[in-house]
């Protein structure tokens, strides 16, 4: 079975790219994509069409409601759950997508944490109550670790909480104790390179698509379902529609900030993807199909 992915930023072609090598070479496509991976966030994360998931069996899209958590360690057992389909179907895997994090954790692994049991849960969901005083204790226990947290972090507080409360031993010295093991070993990975210009060309295209397409309705229907609380309401494209809906800007001034904001985030993405993976074959769109096949 042969897995390889391609990554690269925003509006570089991952997505066309992935199809056109699926259908040469009998796979199966696994987005890793953190908005993708909602149900009814079409629009604003630029799904491939309807045409395009029925052309190729696509995975890791629309899997979650928007207001549903979603982690690595999910991300994880649908990696591994899709891995089992394509042994099973005889298919070859490809992982695409923008957010590369959760690549390089499956490259990396993540450490397994302390079984936890319902008296752990409670002791914490108390303290959590209060989420500073929480900070503030785990902080002067661990430093090294809770310094890399922000103190609104609820999650990653609550992770850290839970290691500490079940072992008796600071996240730094359970995760020295427990290393990570890699999910995946000897993984081709091919990214694309684009010049910065041409990229912010395209993320203009792309953002005036998205606002002819319905983009401010999709916003409206998402924030009457599902309100503006959860963490998914909070990503590039939705945040600078609400800033319209809420009169601070014009729709000009809303497609110029969805545009600027996207820009920054793919600069930060070919940051990631350069400096986090060895190995990487990086080319060209136009080239990386041939280097690939």
């Amino acid at each position: 079975m042969i897995q390889l992915a391609i990554i690269g930023p925003t509006a570089s072609g991952k997505s066309d790219l992935a199809i056109k090598v699926a259908k040469k070479i009998n796979a199966y496509i696994l987005s890793i994509d953190s908005l993708s991976i909602y149900k009814e966030i079409d629009i604003v994360s630029a799904k491939p069409s309807k045409c395009e998931l029925q052309e190729i069996r696509h995975f890791g899209i629309d899997v979650l409601y928007p207001n549903e958590y979603f982690s690595v360690d999910i991300f994880i057992r649908l990696y591994k759950e899709v891995m089992q389909k394509c042994q099973d179907e005889s298919k070859n895997l490809i992982i695409v997508g923008g957010t590369s994090f959760y690549l390089k954790m499956l490259v990396d692994g993540l450490s397994n944490i302390p079984k936890i049991d319902d008296a752990t849960k409670k002791r914490v969901e108390k303290r959590l109550l209060n989420l500073q005083e929480s900070y503030d204790f785990l902080y002067t226990l661990d430093k090294q670790y809770m310094q890399n947290i922000s103190q609104n972090d609820r999650y990653r507080i609550e992770k850290a909480l839970l290691i500490y409360e079940a072992s008796g031993l600071t996240p730094s010295e359970w995760f020295r104790q427990n290393p990570p093991k890699p999910v995946i070993e000897n993984l081709p990975i091919y990214n694309i390179e684009v010049e910065r210009e041409v990229l912010r060309e395209r993320i203009k295209k792309r953002t005036q698509k998205m606002y002819e397409g319905g983009l401010i309705d999709e916003i409206c229907r998402l924030e009457q379902r599902y309100t503006r609380l959860p963490h998914s309401m909070s990503s590039i494209g939705i945040i600078e529609v609400l800033e319209y809906l809420d009169g601070k800007v014009t729709k000009d001034e809303m497609c110029e900030n969805i545009s600027t904001h996207t820009a920054q985030l793919a600069k930060r993405q070919q940051t990631f993807n350069r400096t986090q993976f060895e190995g990487v074959i990086s080319a060209p769109l136009e080239e990386l199909e041939e280097i690939i096949i």
